[in-house]
């Protein structure tokens, strides 16, 4: 049996008026759908550490910070098939971040050279993430967390 690709999955959430979700676009991509920042976990790295790097790594946003795992997920890949198993984590932001920017994605992974279109989006979202990515947002209660953004 093949074993699982390791990936992680981040709902960083910042509280204005109402809590809101940061998202992203692939600039000239719009097959890619709507996503939060997601990815593979590296060999020897921490779930918690890859949440933040991949945040990092796909939206430039710095500020995050991970309050706590909130599920797993055990499902294929929606092209390969391979499977795979994704940690969601809920991370939060402080409210001064900017409501919408465009990132240049650099490294050495898939998604370098490519630019992103990043936002926060009010909850509930409008429509659904690409790959069901918000399947697990409903699990974030909303007693975690303050307009201030402090975590409880």
């Amino acid at each position: 049996m093949t074993r699982p690709r390791i990936r992680v999955a981040a709902y960083v959430i910042r509280n204005r008026a109402a809590p809101e979700v940061l998202v992203f676009d692939h600039v000239g991509m719009p097959e890619a759908g709507t996503q939060v920042p997601a990815g593979g976990v590296r060999s020897g790295e921490e779930l918690e550490e890859a949440a933040l790097r991949e945040v990092a790594e796909e939206t430039g946003l710095l500020t995050a910070t991970v309050v706590r795992q909130i599920a797993v997920e055990n499902k294929p890949h929606p092209d390969t098939g391979q499977p795979r198993r994704t940690s969601f984590f809920f991370l939060q932001a402080p409210a001064e971040n900017p409501d919408a920017w465009d990132h240049h994605v650099n490294g050495d992974g898939d998604d370098a050279g490519l630019t992103f279109t990043c936002r926060f989006l009010p909850l509930p979202l409008k429509q659904p993430l690409a790959d069901d990515q918000d399947a697990w947002l409903g699990h974030i209660d909303p007693r975690w967390t303050t307009v201030s953004g402090d975590s409880q």
